[in-house]
């Protein structure tokens, strides 16, 4: 009979042993479980009894009112990525009589000829002149300052310009009389959209278009202050 071996009949001593370890085991996790299954019904109940102040509070901490503040960079980004707004556009006539060779030999050396011209005036606002300092957010009011309208084109319609009479002498005609005549037009019809209030019209319009734009990024007024023109703008001084 081997030194392990449990006689015939006798009490096994180990399977005893073994039978009660694994009896505490058992009621070591049940005492573990009834132990942390108190303690969440605990900490409910604590939660349940905290004062409604104080539950406002702990809501205000993990939901917090959004505080909403405009940076005037995206602004002036959304503005200037407009660039050179065209605000204004004049289309005028112009008859223009251009003459030489007068005198008492004019019979010989007279050229003369009527000029119908068309011609239009574009004017408008070149955003990309603002910078940042250009435009100030105080409160739900935007102060903007404007660059100032400009001329950004002035030209003969070659097509609908043309010499309606011509009258030359036997040796009167000049080639470049027509040319003169036109580089006038150019003048005279530019003259006619600055004293018709181009510029004027210009800078309203851009305020509009402007105003407009911004007020559609939430803001209730917009303020314009117009710049001093630049040296190298095309105020029509020509």
């Amino acid at each position: 009979m081997g030194q392990d071996e449990t006689p015939r009949g006798g009490f096994d001593f180990r399977r005893l042993l073994v039978s009660l370890i694994l009896l505490a085991i058992l009621l070591v996790i049940l005492i573990g479980g009834y132990l942390a299954v108190d303690t969440i019904l605990t900490l409910r109940r604590s939660t349940g009894s905290v004062p409604r102040a104080v539950g406002t509070q702990v809501q205000q901490v993990l939901h917090p009112t959004p505080t909403l503040i405009a940076d005037p960079v995206t602004i002036i980004r959304q503005v200037r990525s407009l660039s050179r707004l065209e605000t204004a556009s004049f289309t005028i006539e112009k008859v223009i009589t251009a003459e030489s060779g007068e005198g008492p030999f004019g019979f010989l050396f007279r050229d003369r000829l009527l000029l119908v011209a068309q011609g239009q005036v574009i004017a408008g606002v070149d955003l990309s002149r603002m910078g940042e300092e250009d435009i100030q957010v105080v409160g739900t009011t935007v102060f903007v300052t404007l660059p100032a309208a400009e001329i950004f084109v002035a030209t003969l319609n070659n097509d609908n310009t043309y010499v309606y009479d011509r009258q030359t002498a036997l040796l009167g005609q000049q080639v470049d009389l027509e040319t003169l005549a036109r580089q006038e037009a150019e003048r005279e019809i530019l003259q006619a959209a600055l004293e018709g209030g181009i510029l004027e019209m210009a800078r309203d319009n851009a305020e509009q278009y402007i105003g407009s734009l911004i007020r559609a990024l939430g803001f209730e007024e917009v303020v314009f202050v117009t710049a001093t023109p630049a040296p190298d703008q095309d105020r029509g001084n020509r």
